[in-house]
């Protein structure tokens, strides 16, 4: 298994242009793909804990008083670390599901943006002047 190397921050979107609605846009798009590569970096991670967890079991069961024989201090110490890494396994596995819930909300924040202000994006776009905000509200 190869090191865990340090996360490289990306930014997340710049301003495109003075259209707010393409940057909103933009940057819902790329905060749910970044989340979509931090589920996959956090799956890798915990797949790697989960193996690591079950060697440290195994090797807990061949130093033990059946086995080995060794000092039952490391006995229990390696019995720790079997635990402490099954259970950091199962919360990871939690955040994945957590951080995966969170880019479905982005992309459905995405979606819900999209419909509501699309269509005046659309009217912002054309060639003639459109009254002022507020103008038709009475």
């Amino acid at each position: 298994m190869s090191e865990l190397m340090p996360y490289q921050s990306r930014p997340v979107a710049n301003l495109i242009g003075e259209n707010r609605f393409k940057a909103v846009q933009h940057k819902l798009k790329a905060l749910a793909k970044a989340l979509d590569s931090a589920v996959a970096d956090l799956a890798a991670v915990q797949v790697r804990m989960k193996h690591y967890a079950n060697r440290s079991e195994t090797l807990a069961r061949h130093i033990g008083p059946n086995a080995a024989e060794l000092d039952p201090k490391f006995v229990a110490m390696q019995d720790a670390v079997s635990l402490a890494l099954g259970g950091a396994s199962q919360e990871l596995f939690r955040l994945q599901q957590m951080v995966s819930d969170l880019s479905n909300s982005a992309e459905s924040a995405r979606a819900g943006h999209a419909r509501m202000y699309g269509p005046l994006d659309e009217v912002r776009d054309r060639p003639e002047k459109t009254p002022k905000a507020g103008f038709l509200i009475r």
